[in-house]
């Protein structure tokens, strides 16, 4: 079911909301998280999307915000809401503010906010600098971001780096858990080497790399290089440099990834690209800091570009 409601209130809304529940019987009683989105109108229907596939594993009341018009227009709300069958496990709310209401995020969520419930606030594209200033980042138990999908990626998860609060993330860290899931089972298998090196391939301006990097690099001490690949998708291949022979984890075609090692037969695992709505659900899982991102942001990236620049000089 979608209503729309032009030139209206948060209290409007709110009070349909509440008429919903009470004509439909318990509809979405057991929200765990209000998830705030700050979305630019061309992306609304598909972040909606993702949100509507995430909410089936984590429940949830979705407020989408758009910006519609220009600032010093006239101020009015445009609410659209989402129930049933068009808003997945969840209830959506699509709010297009003009004029000042743009400039007051905060304000105009504040009374669609469930009570006692944790909010996460998610930003598709281009993020603030330092997301937990953001009016919304402030009342926020996690920010998540998504540097891959911004206009300069590689610039902006470093500024995220260098903004970092607890409970940042970023959708790029999500791409990588299979990756790193596959990684720390291969160093761990015999013979038991210290990794000498790191080589990581793929696709230029692909943020997951970067994170992986960072990664790898604060868990294993060892240095790491990044090298882009035209025409390539995400992460291709990792090479992990050992003494007694290398460990190669090969993804050419974005979707099986064939891990070789010397003295064992060549394994094939699935490794599809992860999709939006797989990143999100993934982020969504858990509420509290995440301290493995927060020192592969902190401490591994800035290794990571300092070993570039000294091989660039």
């Amino acid at each position: 079911m979608i209503i729309d409601m032009p030139e209206t209130t948060t209290t409007a809304v709110d009070k349909r909301l509440v008429r919903l529940r009470d004509e439909g019987g318990a509809v979405a009683l057991g929200r765990v998280l209000t998830l705030v989105i700050l979305a630019d109108e061309a992306d609304v229907e598909t972040v909606v999307e993702a949100a509507n596939d995430a909410s089936r594993e984590h429940p949830s009341r979705v407020l989408v915000i758009a910006s519609a018009g220009a600032v010093d227009a006239a101020p009015r709300l445009d609410a659209q809401i989402r129930v049933g069958g068009d808003a997945g496990a969840s209830e959506v709310v699509i709010l297009r503010a003009s004029g000042p209401l743009q400039d007051q995020p905060d304000a105009v969520v504040m009374p669609l906010l469930l009570p006692d419930a944790p909010i996460v606030v998610w930003w598709p594209r281009e993020a603030p600098q330092t997301p937990a200033e953001h009016p919304i980042g402030r009342i926020a138990q996690r920010r998540i971001t998504d540097s891959v999908m911004s206009a300069d990626p590689e610039v902006m998860i470093r500024s995220l780096a260098e903004h970092y609060t607890t409970g940042d993330t970023d959708l790029g860290w999500a791409r990588v858990t299979l990756w790193r899931g596959l990684l720390a089972a291969a160093v761990e298998q015999p013979p038991f080497e210290p990794v000498t090196g790191v080589v990581i391939e793929g696709e230029q301006g692909h943020t997951s790399l970067d994170l992986l990097a960072a990664w790898l690099t604060a868990r294993l001490h060892t240095p790491t290089k990044i090298v882009h690949k035209p025409g390539t998708t995400a992460i291709t291949r990792v090479t992990l440099q050992r003494k007694g022979g290398d460990i190669v984890l090969d993804r050419p075609d974005g979707r099986i990834v064939t891990i070789s090692q010397a003295g064992s037969p060549d394994r094939r695992i699935a490794l599809p690209i992860r999709k939006l709505n797989e990143a999100l659900i993934e982020e969504l899982r858990r509420l509290d800091p995440d301290e493995i991102y927060e020192e592969a942001l902190i401490k591994g990236l800035p290794s990571v570009d300092a070993q570039a620049a000294e091989g660039a000089a």
